[in-house]
């Protein structure tokens, strides 16, 4: 592990200047790095095992202009989070180069053909592709089939329950799975330093966001949640998929279907883009706007921040300082919501 500053606790926090807003600016933690994300570019800093920074810079391009259809409400959500998906997972493997596991481990045969076939880049895009594809597979089994076949399974008990106590209880076992799933998570030892990275994030948002100049002393006194975090937005998804089946499922000649598990499960993978269209929705409101509405919206996602959030030593501080400078606008109020 690299060299770190000894973690302190955050001070009083500072008054915000004249001209505090909300930022577009957003970020990822990665294994010992950052990833941000401005309106022009993006930048992965990581902290190397001798102490160093690893820096990635890259211009950003948008899908909607070349394609305006694809950035109207609602359809921008989908795009947005694919987008968002891939980008992610391509970061988190490059942060993770500089942490190899076994170091004499080599490549497969397979991926030593595709590079030596194909180039490097084909073969980042393939391991990116087996990843992404991995990973929604394990949220479908985790978030989909396995609420719906315990359900299934508590309810072959009561074959007269009513269509809305099956939906209501199948948005409880979806909300204690996920519930379960972040606080597991967060015990482990890796993944809690990721999570510190994940504050240091926020704390380095706010900080701009005040108006304060982004140094360490400044960034530490900061909250560590932010209610424009894709936990919230994680949690938004399962609110609005359960209110979303309750609405579909309950549909003359869809109800009585609804009660077989296999055709539940590709109902809810049909709704999968809708959900993601509109939370992105919801999510883009309540970061656009700051009402006690907004923030009743925004308290679960801010709660769940206690499993997915910890203070950031100094050294994680100083690389989500690097990584926020390095994505700034060259014209000022470029990034504003």
């Amino acid at each position: 592990m690299p060299n770190q500053s000894n973690q302190t606790q955050p001070t009083s926090c500072p008054a915000p200047k004249e001209g505090s807003f909300r930022t577009t600016i957003g970020g990822q933690a990665l294994i010992e790095g950052i990833l941000m994300r401005g309106p022009e570019k993006q930048a992965i800093v990581v902290r190397n095992q001798n102490g160093g920074l690893e820096v990635q810079e890259q211009t950003r391009t948008f899908t909607k202009e070349n394609y305006p259809i694809l950035g109207i409400p609602f359809l921008r959500g989908i795009v947005s989070f694919v987008g968002s998906l891939v980008v992610g997972i391509k970061a988190l493997s490059w942060s993770a180069e500089f942490y190899p596991e076994d170091e004499e481990e080599s490549k497969s045969k397979f991926e030593t053909w595709v590079e030596t076939r194909f180039g490097e880049k084909a073969l980042t895009n393939w391991i990116t592709g087996v990843a992404m594809l991995a990973g929604l597979v394990f949220a479908v089994a985790l978030f989909i089939v396995l609420p719906t076949l315990a359900t299934s399974a508590l309810l072959h008990f009561f074959p007269d329950a009513p269509m809305w106590v099956r939906n209501l209880l199948e948005g409880v076992v979806k909300l204690v799975i996920f519930f379960l799933y972040l606080y597991l998570c967060s015990k482990m030892k890796d993944i809690h330093r990721t999570f510190q990275y994940h504050g240091a994030e926020h704390k380095t948002i706010f900080c701009y966001e005040r108006g304060l100049d982004l140094t360490v002393e400044n960034a530490r006194a900061m909250p560590r949640h932010h209610p424009r975090c894709g936990t919230s937005f994680l949690f938004v998804v399962i609110a609005v998929a359960i209110l979303a089946s309750c609405v579909v499922f309950a549909l003359p000649g869809v109800r009585d279907v609804a009660t077989n598990p296999l055709v539940r499960i590709l109902l809810h993978l049909a709704l999968v883009p809708v959900v993601v269209g509109v939370t992105y929705e919801i999510n883009h409101f309540v970061g656009a706007h700051d009402n006690w509405f907004t923030k009743i919206l925004a308290a679960p996602g801010l709660w769940m921040q206690n499993f997915t959030t910890f203070e950031p030593d100094d050294s994680m501080l100083e690389v989500a300082i690097h990584a926020l400078k390095l994505v700034l606008p060259q014209e000022k109020g470029a990034d504003a919501w």
